[in-house]
C-alpha cells in the first residue's frame, strides 16, 4: 500500500490521539456522573476541530520540505476533504444514538459512559475496517466501481426512504439480543453488568452499547468507502476518519436538543453520498479534482443548512399563527 505515511507521522498521530483521548477521559472522570452541558460540548466541539486543523497545519509542513509544496498541497486537501466528509456522514449517526438513547429511556447522565465506550470501540473497528479496505483497494482496483455503486444505491436509497414507523424494539437485532441475553428490567446505574442471587445478568445499558458500535459499523460500510473516492493512502483515511469520529461525543451534546431542527439534513448527505458515488463510477473517465470535490460537499452541506433555516423558519411562523 502506497501511502505518505512515515513513521514519523504515524507515531505523531498516535501520540496526539491519545493524548487526547486521555485528556478527556480524564476530565470526564472528574465530572463524575454528571453530563456535558451544551457550553461544554460546544467548546470541545471547537477543541477537536482545532487539534484536527492544526495536524494538518503540521502535516502541510513535514510534506513540505520531505516531498515538496505540490505534493503538501494536494495531500492537505485530501485530508481536510475527507475530515469535512466523514464529519457531515458522522452527524447521521448522532441522531441515531439519540434514538436510541431516547427509546430505552437513558438518563443524560448515563449516556455518557455508552457514549465513551462507543467511540473507542468505533477507533478500533474503523482502524480495521480501513486498512481491510486499503488492502482491497491496492488488490483489487475494481472495488471502487463496487464502492461507488453502492454509495449510489445507498445515497438514492436515503433520500427516498419513508420514516422508519417501526420501534427500535422491534428491530430482529434487538428481539435477538433480548431472548439470548440474561437482562435485567431496569438500569442499575453505570453497570453494564450485575449480580443477582449469585447470577449475572446484563443490564439495558449494555444493550445500548451493543447497538450504539452496531450502529457505528453499518455507517462505517458507507462512510469509509466516501472517503477512497478522495484518497486511498491508508495514512490519510484513517487520520481524517479518525479525527472526525473523535469529537462524536462533544458533538452528540451539542446537538441532542436541537436534532429536530435539522430534519433536511438526510437529504443533503444523501446528495453527497451519490455526487460521491458518481465520482468513483466515472474516475477512468474523468477524474474529479480533490479540491473541486471540497468545493462540492461544502457546498451542498451549506446549501443544506440554509434549506433547512428556512424551513424552521417557516414552521415556527406557522406554529406562532395557531
Amino acid at each position: 500500500m502506497q501511502t505518505v505515511g512515515t513513521p514519523l507521522l504515524w507515531g505523531s498521530f498516535a501520540v496526539v490521539v491519545l493524548i487526547m483521548l486521555a485528556i478527556d477521559l480524564l476530565l470526564q472522570g472528574r465530572r463524575g456522573a454528571q453530563t456535558m452541558s451544551f457550553k461544554q460540548a460546544a467548546i470541545w466541539s471547537l477543541i477537536w476541530i482545532s487539534v484536527s486543523l492544526l495536524f494538518s497545519a503540521a502535516f502541510w509542513w513535514y510534506l513540505e520540505g520531505s516531498a515538496g509544496r505540490e505534493v503538501a498541497n494536494t495531500q492537505t486537501l485530501a485530508f481536510l476533504t475527507g475530515y469535512v466528509l466523514e464529519k457531515a456522514l458522522a452527524v447521521d449517526n448522532v441522531f441515531v444514538w439519540l434514538m436510541l438513547f431516547s427509546y430505552f429511556s437513558i438518563p443524560a447522565n448515563l449516556q455518557r459512559r455508552v457514549l465513551i465506550y462507543g467511540v473507542l470501540g468505533a477507533i478500533v473497528l474503523r482502524t480495521i475496517m480501513i486498512f481491510a479496505g486499503s488492502w482491497l483497494v491496492t488488490q483489487f482496483s475494481w472495488i471502487l466501481y463496487v464502492f461507488g455503486a453502492f454509495l449510489l444505491f445507498t445515497g438514492l436509497k436515503m433520500a427516498f426512504a419513508k420514516e422508519d414507523e417501526g420501534g427500535v424494539g422491534e428491530k430482529p437485532v434487538v428481539r435477538w439480543l433480548r431472548s439470548h441475553l440474561r437482562m435485567t428490567d431496569s438500569l442499575e446505574g453505570e453497570k453494564f453488568f450485575t449480580r443477582k442471587n449469585g447470577v449475572l445478568f446484563a443490564t439495558p445499558l449494555l444493550l445500548v452499547l451493543i447497538m450504539v458500535e452496531l450502529s457505528d459499523v453499518i455507517f462505517a460500510v458507507d462512510s469509509i468507502p466516501a472517503i477512497f473516492a478522495v484518497t486511498t493512502d491508508p495514512f490519510i483515511v484513517l487520520t481524517s476518519n479518525l479525527f472526525a469520529i473523535l469529537g462524536l461525543r462533544a458533538m452528540y451534546f451539542l446537538l441532542a436538543n436541537v436534532a429536530e431542527r435539522f430534519s433536511m439534513l438526510k437529504y443533503g448527505l444523501a446528495i453527497v453520498l451519490v455526487f460521491i458515488g458518481i465520482k468513483m463510477l466515472i474516475i477512468d473517465l474523468y477524474h474529479i479534482p480533490v479540491g473541486i470535490s471540497l468545493g462540492v460537499i461544502g457546498a451542498i452541506l451549506a446549501s443544506t443548512l440554509l434549506v433547512n433555516v428556512w424551513v424552521n423558519h417557516r414552521n415556527d411562523q406557522k406554529n406562532i399563527s395557531k
